[in-house]
């Protein structure tokens, strides 16, 4: 059985801070804090902290803005973090919420029911809790017969979500699975972090993997996969279960997203650039037929040379952004979700026979490579 994407789903905020507003917020924080430490500043025993700018952020990331769920607590400089409220066990979570949107509109696209999908996975960098998987409850809340459940690769979750439904349909254990990449990303940035505050933001996609027998027209073959792990503590999130058991006097802000960019950017860009490469030359697909590459939209210079380094462009020549689109300047850093963003919005011009490339990459390190024909 060969498996094909028949539509991708998408759920945005409603809310979104510019550098600008993000920014204020910051600078207000990082003023106040300065105020009430002045004298061990003074004296020396603890360092300032730094300011931040708009031209700063946008140079470092290419990040204009981000959407996210619970705006005025962010920009709250007593707060300086989301605030969503908990629900009762009876309600539906938040998390699953918005994976249910984003599936229902991958569903409507290709006019499917909800009772012609067998499997659900919800795949993402950070689930709302450990169990009753968020899988089951999406599945649930849509009225899916069959059978569900989560996975967590970090940015990587959703290729390798893909990669699953993929195998899930091949082995014929089912003929139709929704991938869910429901982000939540402000929730575990550190707002105070002059390095990283303005990385992430909310989003949630949905991916509808279907046995061709059963696909809608133009629907995306499968022409194959890579996916690769190699272990790095350059891009780290502690916060879990045992944080209550925490030694006392550890702080906070060690459980939230922490990263060695430099390392990350050094490393990561390279093992991407091969593993592109390596899977197209593994499939028989020439470089110079891939129309498009939809990239994890985590940094605009990552993406950037690991387009040069695929293409096989010189150190001064551009890379065409139609040829790698960006979404990250609107949406931010959305983990797992980014590339199948970017492939939702800069997809629609694509022809029968036409190539192209998802790629996501992240913590753990992972990497995932999924490259599809439009039939």
């Amino acid at each position: 059985m060969t498996a094909v994407l028949s539509a991708t789903g998408l759920w945005t905020p409603k809310d979104s801070i510019s550098n600008e507003e993000l920014v204020v917020a910051f600078n207000a924080w990082s003023d106040k804090w300065n105020a009430e430490h002045a004298d061990e500043i003074a004296a020396g025993t603890v360092e300032a902290k730094p300011l931040s700018s708009a031209e700063f952020v946008f140079k470092a990331s290419g990040i204009k803005s981000r959407f996210v769920i619970s705006k005025d607590p962010i920009l709250d400089p007593d707060i300086m973090a989301p605030r969503i409220p908990e629900r009762a066990d009876g309600d539906i979570s938040v998390l699953a919420e918005i994976a249910v949107a984003a599936a229902r509109d991958a569903l409507a696209k290709v006019g499917r029911d909800a009772k012609d999908v067998d499997a659900v996975i919800v795949a993402c960098s950070n689930l709302q809790r450990a169990y009753p998987a968020i899988a089951i409850e999406v599945q649930n809340a849509l009225g899916i017969d069959g059978f569900a459940f989560d996975m967590n690769v970090a940015c990587s979750s959703a290729t390798f979500g893909i990669e699953t439904a993929r195998g899930l349909i091949a082995g014929g254990t089912a003929k139709s699975v929704l991938v869910c990449s429901p982000e939540i990303c402000s929730a575990h940035l550190n707002f105070k972090d002059r390095d990283s505050h303005f990385i992430f933001g909310d989003v949630a996609t949905a991916i509808l993997v279907e046995d061709e027998s059963i696909a809608p027209k133009g629907a995306w073959e499968i022409l194959g996969t890579k996916l690769a792990t190699q272990y790095s503590n350059n891009i780290r999130n502690n916060f879990g279960f045992l944080n209550n058991a925490a030694p006392e006097g550890i702080g906070a802000d060690d459980k939230l997203f922490i990263q060695n960019g430099r390392r990350v950017f050094k490393e990561v860009v390279p093992l991407v650039a091969s593993m592109i490469t390596d899977e197209l030359a593994n499939i028989g697909v020439p470089t110079n037929q891939i129309k498009r590459m939809w990239l994890h939209q985590a940094n605009l210079s990552m993406n950037t040379l690991i387009a040069k380094k695929v293409l096989k462009l010189s150190g001064r020549k551009d890379v065409d952004m139609d040829m790698a689109p960006v979404v990250l300047d609107e949406y931010a850093n959305t983990s797992s979700a980014g590339s199948i963003i970017a492939f939702d919005k800069h997809s629609d011009d694509f022809k029968p026979g036409d190539t192209g490339l998802i790629c996501s990459f992240g913590a753990g390190y992972s990497a995932g490579v999924v490259v599809v024909r439009k039939t």
